[in-house]
This record gives structure tokens, sequence and C-alpha cells, in this order.
């Protein structure tokens, strides 16, 4: 299945029990925009605190997510960028992995209540994982 995931679901690949790491052994196909990596890089210390790694186990961690996921640009999907934004209303902040998901026809990762308010694409949150595997 191809899948679009947003930057928390990201962040659990720095845990252990990663659901990052358990879509791919399930075999799913796993993109995120580009931008997710710089929120990822941003982060960094408060994600080293809180899995209780070191630096370089997160730097090796960020090199693991370029083979493990598709980082999309945003050119590739701009032009579904206006439908993200009608279909969320006033809330705009997931409107990238929205315009994604409708450019691949995939679904969503996500446990933002605000992309479940919409019906264009499927949002699979923490109730429905275990559809996933």
């Amino acid at each position: 299945m191809e899948l679009v995931v947003d930057t928390n679901t990201l962040f659990t690949l720095f845990w252990k029990g990663s659901l990052i790491k358990k879509l791919l052994i399930a075999g799913h196909n796993l993109y995120s925009p580009e931008f997710a990596l710089d929120e990822i890089k941003k982060h960094k210390l408060e994600i080293i605190n809180k899995a209780k790694i070191s630096s370089d186990t997160f730097d090796e961690l960020i090199i693991d997510l370029y083979d493990l996921l598709d980082f999309v640009p945003f050119s590739y999907y701009s032009d579904k960028i206006s439908k993200a934004f009608l279909l969320l209303k006033e809330h705009h902040k997931d409107a990238d992995f929205l315009a994604l998901a409708l450019k691949l026809n995939a679904s969503i990762v996500s446990n933002d209540t605000e992309l479940l308010k919409q019906t264009a694409i499927e949002v699979y949150n923490k109730s429905k994982f275990s559809m996933l595997f």
C-alpha cells in the first residue's frame, strides 16, 4: 500500500517499537514531503533526549530514513496543494501531507484529528494502525 506519513509518524523511527519499521516490514511504500526531514533535524536535541539515544545514533537513523522512505519535493505535488487547502478548511499545517497523498492516490498515517475530518483520503490513525499489519 502507498502511505504518506506525517512528521510525528516519522519521529517514531527513533523509539523502540517504531511504527515506521512496522509499516516497512508489512511491505508498505512510505512517502513524506521533503520538508519533513528538516522538521526532524530541527528537533534533534529533543528527540535525542526523549528517545535516549546518542547524537551519532540519531545521525545514523536519519541516513536510514533516506533509504526507507521516499521524500518528495513540493514541486511534485504542488498542483494538489489548493485542493488540500480546501479540504482542510482552516487547518492548513497538514496540507502538504494531504496534497502528496492526493497526488499519489495514497492513504495517510497520522493521528492528526483535522486530517480525519476530510473524506477525500483514508487516514490511518492510532485506532486503525492494526489494519496496516
